[in-house]
């Protein structure tokens, strides 16, 4: 059953694959640098900063000497890291020795930022200004509007096949969800593709690298740098949450940008008299925080029982169709939803392209504080037998083949089943009828055989 690769490209991964031109332009601003630096494997960040004020290389020995036995696998996939990203070049010496040493570039502005900090490409506006008359949302109102975005997205996803179009998302974003997420037939209206259900089921932050990956992939339609657009994201991440900022000071490709961010909830975007600004959310800042390294997970809200019956202390609309999309839901009151898991709703949930695995997971991570603090924290019972049900669609595999009877003996029978036994095409075979079942892959290749035997 295919599976989101979620991971599978990070955002990091999307900066190793700039060229080495666009990779020296993107260093060459302080914050990118750190940004770059904040995202690494914690041994990488070591490496770094113990070579941040060493102008020869180091070999690599020397480095291995800084690593205990049991850490050698970790030594390695910081290595890589780095010279997937060209932070490190690998040379050799008279020797013929490797050795490591920092991008020059990288070096140079990680120094000045170390020493001296940077400055922002904007400052934030005066609140005061009486010509703008800003009136800041307080951080908590802030963090309401996110949500409520964030929320109202993903529930066009989930309704997605309801609508006859998606409506408060841009053009952008809509491209975005059609490579992967929806797809859509001609007569028929937006559909979620397996990757799509299997989306929902990840937790926010996930998701949100998921969005932002794909977004950055999808530049080059827009006549977008997709370096330009990744130096602006980090940059973004080092803006205050909660502080505005002229959108003046921007291009219009940041403009353009900052449009399709508002409708996932990243930033807000006000009107005044005579200027325009946009506040970034935590969604934003968090951008440059490394997946493994995100901002604490929200507080559960699942209450599993042994009898499959399951308890959301939850007044999310949001919330509610994702638990949908695996259980039956009985009833909802204004803060709880009660819902069973049942072999019917995990069936549909199957058929949808979701695997237990993400369902266990998906519990795990969102249990209440009660639950999670057991443990397992989901029971067993109820674990082991989502994994049956999902077993039990498995047990039959389809597999193309051919019927072969009527062989004019028995030695030229047994001749057959060895042809098909050595080229592992053997499914089924009954020697007293002298019946015979092949896979289709070897079909040309018996039929030869058969042909050379009864001449």
């Amino acid at each position: 059953m295919p599976q989101v690769k979620i991971i599978a490209k990070s955002f990091m991964d999307m900066v190793a694959s700039l060229t080495a031109i666009k990779l020296d332009k993107l260093y060459n601003n302080v914050f990118i640098c750190e940004a770059i630096l904040r995202s690494l494997p914690p041994l990488a960040k070591k490496y770094v900063l113990q070579l941040l004020y060493i102008d020869i290389p180091v070999p690599a020995t020397m480095m291995e000497e800084w690593v205990l036995a049991d850490g050698v696998s970790k030594h390695r996939v910081a290595i890589d890291r780095l010279i997937q990203l060209r932070i490190f070049s690998e040379t050799k010496d008279r020797k013929k020795q490797t050795c490591y040493s920092l991008n020059p570039t990288f070096q140079k502005n990680l120094q000045k930022h170390v020493i001296s900090g940077g400055v922002l490409p904007r400052e934030p506006m005066n609140a005061n200004n009486a010509n703008n008359a800003i009136k800041l949302p307080s951080l908590q109102e802030l963090e309401t509007y996110a949500l409520q975005q964030w929320e109202c997205f993903l529930l066009q996803l989930i309704n997605s096949g309801q609508a006859e179009k998606l409506t408060g998302i841009s053009s952008s974003m809509l491209k975005v969800f059609q490579r992967g997420l929806l797809s859509q037939r001609d007569r028929d209206g937006p559909r979620l593709t397996e990757s799509g259900f299997q989306f929902l089921l990840m937790d926010t932050n996930a998701q949100l690298w998921y969005i932002i990956r794909e977004y950055i992939l999808n530049a080059e339609e827009r006549d977008v740098d997709p370096a330009d657009l990744i130096s602006f994201l980090l940059e973004l991440s080092f803006h205050v949450t909660g502080e505005a900022y002229n959108l003046n000071t921007l291009t219009d490709v940041q403009r353009n940008t900052l449009k399709d961010l508002a409708d996932l909830g990243l930033v807000k975007l006000q009107q005044g008299r005579k200027d325009s600004w946009f506040i970034p959310t935590k969604l934003a800042t968090n951008l440059s925080v490394s997946l493994a390294d995100s901002s604490v997970r929200k507080e559960g809200y699942v209450m599993m029982e042994t009898n499959f019956r399951m308890y959301a202390y939850s007044t999310s609309k949001l919330q509610c169709e994702i638990l949908r999309l695996f259980s039956r839901i009985e009833y909802q009151l204004p803060n709880l939803i009660a819902c069973a898991i049942t072999k019917e709703s995990l069936y549909n949930a199957f058929d949808n392209g979701i695997t237990s695995d993400q369902i266990i997971t998906f519990l795990q991570q969102n249990s209440h504080p009660r639950c999670a603090s057991r443990v397992p924290s989901i029971p067993e019972n109820v674990t082991d037998q989502i994994r049956l049900w999902e077993s039990d669609l498995k047990r039959i595999e389809m597999t193309q083949a051919h019927f072969y009877d009527e062989f004019p003996s028995k030695d030229v029978f047994e001749a057959a089943c060895d042809f098909a036994r050595e080229w592992g095409g053997l499914l089924w075979e009954d020697s007293k009828r002298m019946r015979l079942v092949v896979k289709s892959e070897i079909h040309n290749q018996m039929r030869e055989f058969l042909h050379t035997q009864s001449k």
